[in-house]
């Protein structure tokens, strides 16, 4: 599937910056992100493909009802552990699903839409990449760790950037 090999080198991206960090400046909040900690962004990426992995497996997509593990964003090694099964995971046939939603504050209302594995994985590949540019911010914040110029940029973004140094 076309959709994996960005999904893992994204995750090894993650796995690698992780690995090089302490477990402090994994969990300390970060004043750059409203108080959120690194591991609490990574905890959120992962917690994404899981529920997908989830609706996969019923046919209907929930993103809200997912599990806030907070093993995931207090030890770096549950994080690295959970990103490797998803690897593991992650390569399926496409197929049609159904993404369940709901926006109201106040009261429930809970809207279904028609959807399939592929786009999902394409918008959790987007949302990834989102939350790896927010934890670069973190990352400059707590540490003078040097990370790969990719990390956190999208690809549409690394592709404009080429053409406009071969210019």
């Amino acid at each position: 599937m076309i959709l994996f090999e960005p999904i893992q080198t994204m995750f090894n991206q993650l796995s690698n910056v992780l690995e090089s960090l302490s477990n402090d400046q994994y969990t300390r909040p970060c004043n750059r992100l409203s108080g959120a900690s690194i591991g609490q962004h990574v905890r959120h990426i992962i917690e994404l493909y899981i529920e997908l992995g989830k609706g996969y497996e019923s046919g209907m997509v929930n993103y809200e009802n997912r599990e806030r593990n907070h093993a995931i964003e207090t030890d770096k090694a549950v994080a690295i552990q959970q990103m490797n099964k998803l690897i593991a995971e992650i390569n399926k046939p496409d197929k049609p699903l159904q993404l369940v939603a709901d926006y109201g504050v106040d009261e429930k209302s809970a809207i279904v839409a028609a959807s399939n594995y592929n786009r999902e994985l394409l918008y959790n590949i987007e949302h990834t990449v989102h939350h790896m540019a927010l934890i670069r911010i973190g990352i400059t914040e707590l540490s003078s760790l040097s990370l790969p110029t990719a990390f956190g940029v999208a690809v549409s973004t690394i592709r404009y950037r080429k053409t406009i140094c071969a210019q």
